[in-house]
């Protein structure tokens, strides 16, 4: 990546997520000279690594989608090309119905393409795979501009499929209710079979046959970095400042005023100048700074809903564990009543995670959802024993860990409502109206790696056309 030239046209990005740091690189692609504020000590956001008991591990996004290639591509172009790793083993389970069972194979976010792995798996009651089958039967159901992915599928289907496969499979994403989540925000591929579909099991089997056709379906489905995600916003950040980008921490933005030629950011006391602003920060941060400006904007972000949940990261010595965790983990319906939503083998899933150290095996479970949030409220060594008593109840753990982490990620996680597509053009449309700034993030076009990529490329691009190449640059303090 070149270095912005001198007289380069300044744009501010406020937010050091991997939205904000991925519109930073591509700004200075671009020739742009850049400063990216953070307002708390630390750039990532929800891509965070640190340490348990001396072993290196994610205590935020854990992995990748390879199939979209947005934050692979971001990986390579920062240098960690010879570190990009896909999942050691993928074979993941779901505790429904008093028994670890596993995830039944041609299916699309939990909606079968093929009843007979779906009836071997256990996952559903006869009764359930038996109204499963019914979809190919019922006449067509229109899904208009939109429609809850739960209460589409449930018509389809029955609830017990929502409640069993779908939801701890898009929990896992969004930590939502299925019942609330659009489905054509959430899975638009799902949205498009139920617009030219009759049956959804007939349609989600012609897709996965396609894609099964092309070569790229060979590739892994999803990706880790030796080290951990976390290691990711970092090199980011170092080929930010390597090409000659600014980048502050500790630096939280209260405010935005319009200038002739411009923005002025506000920093407390402080100011700083720009040509432009990217505004990389969660929809109420980035509400309260637009409300002054685009009032329809801020009142669109203000509305967007966000669930917290922690995770509970757990080393344990491994002749304790031998022979009781197999595969990469497993999912939890809530239906059950449990208190965990998932649980993942770090030792088994990641090969860079267990040869962190021969001696100990990792592994984190995930606690909280949407609208079922009370226990987070409860100290860490509370959130710590409800993990242990629900992974004794799926598979016989007794052995007290040797170290726990908590980490707590409050407002963590947007929610994409039925009509959230519809939001987001109405909020992109008000801010555009405003020469010299774009908005990016989790809230607007996918709470994924890839899709938060995207979307910081997107806004930097859309900047970088307004800009004039060359022009003398205004920005300064």
């Amino acid at each position: 990546m070149s270095q912005a030239h001198p007289s380069s046209r300044h744009v501010v990005v406020i937010g050091g997520g991997i939205s904000g740091l991925a519109a930073a690189h591509r700004l200075l692609e671009g020739g742009a000279r850049v400063t990216l504020l953070e307002g708390s000590a630390r750039l990532g956001g929800k891509l965070h690594s640190g340490e348990i008991a001396g072993v290196p591990v994610d205590l935020g996004a854990e992995s990748m989608l390879a199939r979209r290639p947005e934050a692979v591509e971001l990986a390579r172009a920062v240098g960690l090309d010879d570190r990009l790793q896909p999942p050691a083993t993928a074979t993941a389970r779901i505790w429904s119905r008093g028994g670890l069972r596993p995830m039944p194979t041609g299916h699309m976010m939990g909606v079968p393409g093929d009843l007979a792995p779906l009836a071997a798996s256990g996952v559903l009651s006869e009764e359930g795979v038996a109204r499963v089958a019914r979809d190919a039967e019922l006449p067509r159901t229109e899904v208009g501009d939109d429609v809850a992915i739960g209460e589409y599928v449930a018509g389809r289907m029955g609830r017990e499929v929502v409640d069993r496969l779908v939801e701890p499979l898009l929990g896992g994403v969004y930590a939502g209710d299925p019942y609330r989540i659009s489905m054509r925000a959430a899975v638009p591929q799902l949205f498009e079979i139920a617009r030219s579909h009759r049956s959804l099991i007939e349609g989600v089997r012609e897709l996965q046959a396609r894609a099964a056709a092309r070569p790229a379906a060979a590739g892994p489905v999803f990706m880790g970095i030796d080290g951990g995600i976390g290691t990711l916003p970092v090199a980011v950040a170092d080929a930010v400042r390597a090409a000659g980008g600014e980048i502050r921490t500790n630096a939280r933005v209260t405010g935005l005023d319009r200038r002739p030629d411009g923005w002025t950011v506000v920093l407390g006391e402080r100011t700083l100048t720009a040509d432009a602003v990217v505004a990389a920060t969660p929809a109420p941060h980035t509400a309260r700074l637009l409300a002054p400006h685009a009032p329809a904007a801020a009142a669109g972000l203000a509305s967007v809903e966000y669930a917290s949940m922690a995770l509970v990261t757990m080393a344990f010595r491994r002749p304790d564990v031998e022979g009781l965790l197999h595969g990469s983990g497993f999912l939890v319906p809530p239906v059950d009543g449990r208190k965990i939503k998932a649980s993942t083998f770090s030792g088994n899933k990641w090969g860079w995670n267990a040869a962190g150290d021969p001696d100990l095996f990792v592994l984190r479970t995930s606690i909280g959802r949407f609208g079922e949030e009370e226990d987070l409220g409860r100290e860490d060594a509370e959130l710590v024993a409800m993990s242990l008593k629900d992974l004794g109840d799926a598979v016989g753990l007794a052995a007290a860990p040797v170290e726990s982490v908590v980490t707590r990620w409050d407002g963590g996680l947007p929610q994409y409502p039925v009509g959230h597509l519809s939001r987001v053009a109405r909020i992109r449309e008000d801010v555009a109206r405003l020469s010299g700034l774009r908005v990016c993030g989790a809230a607007y076009d996918g709470v994924g790696i890839p899709a938060c990529v995207s979307s910081g490329r997107r806004a930097a691009d859309e900047l970088l056309v307004t800009l004039t190449p060359g022009a003398e640059g205004q920005g300064g303090e």
